[in-house]
């Protein structure tokens, strides 16, 4: 079971540790349990039930009402929130509480009905990808383990590769050839599997290599297929101290291709990419990018 500060619920759920302090003094929402030295500690079932409250007050209910309901009422409100389209951003905390439980039917339930809304570019970026940051913080804390990690990943890895089955494959040798992979040792595979879904969606030559490859293979790989952009995320592998060492290698390896690259090393790595590197902060923005690359082959 995970234990959290009163910062990291409030980093986690968005609401000021001020007000979390009045909703208990004032309406008993949460009972913290205290340290030797009398400071806060929550659990799961708290981080759960402040999401679902903070919720339901965004929405209109107010804390003195919301202090009268069971949690039985407060979760069937949550649930009609959570079928309504203008409220994508608020089921990342419907994500995190079904990740906890381990609640499979709960989690693709909320993921899929999104999805069907919004369409599926629109949803990953609109509630994946922030749901996906927000582990990033429960890493941090040490509230998950990797269990957690791999039940969420291997729902949304299923969801990204029925997406991606389901675009034609291009022909044509005037469509531009893009190779994706991950480096050795690099296990962290959703970020390419989107990439790899924007590219087909938008009807790009796509070779897919995956996760862990080795150097020598992305080689072999680059001489068959002899693509234009080389394309990969990297999340932890290579560590940042390694990061400009392994980027001079892709320039000696590959001088004549250009790069596409994201990823958390990337972000917080402060070297100068080369002309033919391009660091993209967010999906969204590669999906522009790849937008106007569409668009100059239309008017060529």
């Amino acid at each position: 079971m995970g234990q959290y500060s009163i910062k990291e619920l409030e980093q986690l759920t968005g609401i000021k540790a001020h007000t979390i302090r009045i909703w208990e003094q004032r309406y008993g929402i949460l009972k913290p349990k205290r340290s030797e030295t009398n400071i806060r500690n929550y659990d799961d079932d708290d981080l759960k039930h402040i999401l679902n409250v903070s919720l339901l007050n965004q929405n209109g209910y107010k804390i003195s009402k919301i202090a009268c309901m069971t949690d039985c009422q407060i979760g069937d409100a949550v649930f009609r929130l959570a079928e309504q389209k203008e409220h994508c951003l608020h089921q990342v905390g419907a994500l995190i509480g079904a990740m906890i439980e381990m609640d499979e039917e709960r989690f693709d339930k909320v993921l899929t009905t999104v999805i069907l809304q919004k369409g599926f570019e629109a949803a990953v970026n609109q509630l994946v990808l922030p749901f996906l940051q927000k582990i990033g913080i429960l890493w941090q804390t040490g509230s998950i383990n990797p269990a957690h990690e791999h039940f969420v990943s291997n729902i949304i890895r299923q969801k990204f590769i029925v997406a991606i089955d389901g675009q034609v494959i291009p022909s044509g040798n005037e469509v531009p050839r893009f190779m994706l992979y991950l480096p050795e040792g690099e296990l962290h595979e959703l970020g390419l599997l989107f990439m790899q879904y924007l590219l087909r969606v938008r009807q790009m030559r796509v070779m897919y290599l995956g996760q862990n490859l080795p150097f020598a293979d992305l080689i072999k790989a680059y001489e068959g297929f002899r693509p234009d952009y080389i394309c990969t995320v990297i999340t932890s592998v290579p560590a940042r101290e390694e990061l400009p060492a392994y980027v001079n290698h892709l320039i000696d390896s590959f001088p004549d291709c250009q790069f596409f690259v994201s990823g958390y090393q990337f972000s917080c790595c402060a070297i100068s990419l080369p002309k033919n590197f391009k660091f993209f902060k967010d999906m969204h923005s590669l999906s522009q990018e790849i937008d106007a690359l569409k668009a100059e082959l239309v008017f060529t």
